[in-house]
């Protein structure tokens, strides 16, 4: 009844109901998951499946399939808010531990994920190697999401935001490495370009956000508080637009642009204006993740979707206990570093369409299939693992 009378109203009033349903939605979901000492991620995400087309079907299928952008923009502010631990100072104090540990579990995620698929379930090579260089991504979003949520700070939240960041530079060079190798396969030669061109545009993008930030800290300076709010979420905006126009995700643009903020004028005030405008963005995010989850496509994985589920947590795992084992850490991050490294949406979502266009057939709809499905489960259990982490390594009360 109210997906219906949603269809017939006009255009603009069909957008504005639905985003007030689903924020209304996945407010009263949290009310529950609160009760439960879950994370509000895991709430959101929740109320996004059972208000989604699988369940109760209340808002329209043209509204989620239309909302991609507030995916961007929410991915743009993320990325903005990660960029401020990227100070120099921290990263002279920390930064071979973020390194060795960001190394060796996204590569330890995509080399179990890339044996599994081509050893175990004879899947073609091109399509392993592609999905293992997508299981190295880690979503920053869940994970930034709990920590605010619970005020954590310290050491281990640094690395861990550190890392999260990071880590979507070595999937997006690892994309770019499996892809040219994908299509070398197809083609039956090598492509150089196919390798340098994705490294370049990246290399560009961050160049971009650096400059970018550099020149907004001059802009702003002598602004009113809500100008300067404006302005930043303007400059945001035009980074996204403009890396989505190219095909470059402007995630390391927008991170870049965060870094140069915080080097160049230690204005952590903005940062708290900006965090202060996202809650209903993010939540907007997170809900629609839960919309799109195709429950028939959970069939159609089968045992090959579930061993990837399992074998890239463990990777992760893995990685980060021996990363942080060889970079001197302590034993709590040793043993829970790894648990809050769980999530995985955004930039794997984005490299699985592009992954698409170089498999070819059928591959390229498995690929999609499996990390689409995986992605909205991480991002369901990705918050409880993180809070997990984070009690378990004495960064939060248990209670909270």
């Amino acid at each position: 009844m109210t997906r219906a009378y949603l269809e017939q109203a006009g255009y603009g009033a069909r957008i504005m109901l639905s985003l007030s349903m689903t924020l209304f939605g996945g407010f009263s979901m949290t009310r529950i998951t609160k009760r439960l000492k879950m994370p509000d991620v895991s709430g959101y995400i929740i109320a996004g499946i059972l208000m989604g087309p699988y369940f109760l079907d209340l808002i329209p299928e043209t509204f989620i399939e239309g909302a991609d952008f507030i995916s961007d923009v929410a991915l743009s502010f993320i990325a903005f808010r990660v960029g401020q631990f990227f100070r120099l100072s921290t990263l002279k104090s920390s930064g071979r531990s973020m390194f060795i540990v960001t190394f060796f579990e996204a590569v330890s995620a995509a080399v179990l994920v890339t044996l599994l698929l081509w050893g175990v379930f004879k899947t073609d090579l091109s399509l392993a190697i592609i999905a293992g260089a997508i299981a190295s991504a880690t979503a920053p979003a869940s994970t930034m999401m709990t920590i605010r949520q619970y005020k954590a700070k310290g050491s281990f939240v640094d690395l861990l935001l550190q890392v999260t960041a990071l880590d979507d530079v070595v999937a997006l060079l690892l994309f770019s490495a499996a892809s040219a190798a994908a299509s070398a396969m197809e083609n039956g030669s090598a492509d150089m370009l196919g390798v340098l061109i994705p490294v370049l545009e990246n290399i560009g993008a961050v160049g971009f956000g650096l400059g970018l930030g550099l020149v907004h800290c001059a802009v702003i300076k002598k602004r009113s508080h809500d100008n300067r709010l404006i302005l930043t979420v303007a400059v945001l905006l035009a980074i996204s637009g403009a890396c989505s126009a190219f095909d470059i995700s402007p995630l390391l643009s927008c991170m870049a642009f965060g870094a140069a903020i915080i080097n160049k004028s230690d204005d952590v005030k903005l940062f708290d204006q900006v965090d202060g405008f996202s809650p209903p963005v993010l939540a907007c995010f997170f809900i629609l993740s839960g919309m799109r989850l195709d429950i028939g496509a959970l069939k159609t994985v089968g045992v090959m979707g579930v061993g990837y589920f399992i074998i890239r947590i463990a990777g992760k795992y893995i990685g980060a206990f021996i990363g942080c084992k060889i970079s001197g850490a302590d034993q709590k991050t040793c043993r829970y570093f790894g648990m809050a490294l769980v999530p995985q949406a955004g930039v794997a979502i984005g490299l699985a369409f592009l992954g698409m266009r170089i498999l070819p057939g059928n591959m390229g709809e498995q690929l999609s299939t499996i990390i689409l499905t995986s992605s909205v489960l991480y991002e369901l259990i990705g918050p409880l693992c993180a809070k997990t982490a984070l009690i378990k390594s004495g960064v939060i009360k248990k209670n909270n």
